[in-house]
């Protein structure tokens, strides 16, 4: 980095996550699995409706079941997350990023900035795909994107994972720890969240967890409002990053 100007900062963020296997691989994984369980699932429900069986939920609806495969996609885009800035901590890289740019808040925005370009670019394609994927297995029980809340819930599929990407890099840089950060994250997706929306009791509390309501921008009848659901995750993610941000600064590299 032999310039502290933010663009040239953020250019070699994006050149760190280009060369780094590591940070390479989840981003692939992260299509596959979104569109690869999008179809079984797609498959799935067709044969469901086909044979009138009882095992279909009685709300169901296609442009819901074309986001079964990004629920699952979404962990390979946290994982991302947690190995961008957790590998340099555990290399020792961090230090030498810290003596190019002294700016521990110049260095943080310029990862920032990164991971939510390379999860867009990778959101993009993923949620398009794997709805369109879905509705192809649905057969003629699918629906196109002109379906009404079809699109909408397709775009809010591409923030949906950008948000929740950048949700776990500030939860990464709090903990610093690979095994730690995504422990913890990956309970909070498949335990926490799931556990607390079967409690009676903390249901409309788990409403408003990050993925739960960021859930909410991909329903094609969203209970909580895609808009609602989008700024709650949006807060969560802000709230991770600022507080990253802030142990950024009370820690010694």
């Amino acid at each position: 980095m032999s310039s502290n100007a933010p663009a040239a900062v953020v250019r070699a963020e994006l050149t760190k996550i280009g060369t780094v296997r590591s940070s390479l691989v989840p981003l692939l994984i992260a299509l596959v699995v979104s569109v690869g369980i999008g179809v079984l699932n797609g498959a799935s429900a067709r044969s469901a409706i086909d044979r009138n069986s009882s095992l279909l939920r009685p709300d169901f609806n296609p442009v819901d079941a074309g986001f079964v495969g990004v629920q699952f996609g979404q962990l390979a885009l946290i994982a991302f997350a947690a190995l961008m800035v957790c590998t340099e901590y555990g290399s020792g890289m961090i230090r030498t990023s810290l003596a190019a740019v002294p700016s521990r808040g110049l260095l943080y925005l310029a990862k920032i900035t990164a991971a939510a370009t390379v999860a867009l670019l990778v959101a993009v394609p993923t949620a398009f795909l794997a709805f369109l994927a879905s509705q192809r297995a649905l057969g003629p029980h699918g629906v196109g994107l002109g379906h009404p809340g079809a699109l909408r819930a397709v775009l809010g599929a591409c923030l949906y994972l950008t948000l929740m990407c950048l949700f776990s890099l500030g939860v990464a840089t709090m903990l610093r720890s690979t095994a730690l950060a995504l422990s913890l994250l990956f309970a909070f997706v498949f335990v926490l969240s799931p556990v607390a929306n079967a409690v009676p009791a903390l249901r409309s509390a788990a409403r408003y967890l990050p993925d739960h309501a960021g859930a909410e921008v991909m329903k094609a009848d969203p209970s909580l409002g895609p808009g609602t659901g989008l700024l709650v995750l949006a807060a969560w993610a802000a709230a991770a990053l600022l507080a990253g941000y802030l142990t950024l600064r009370s820690r010694d590299s």
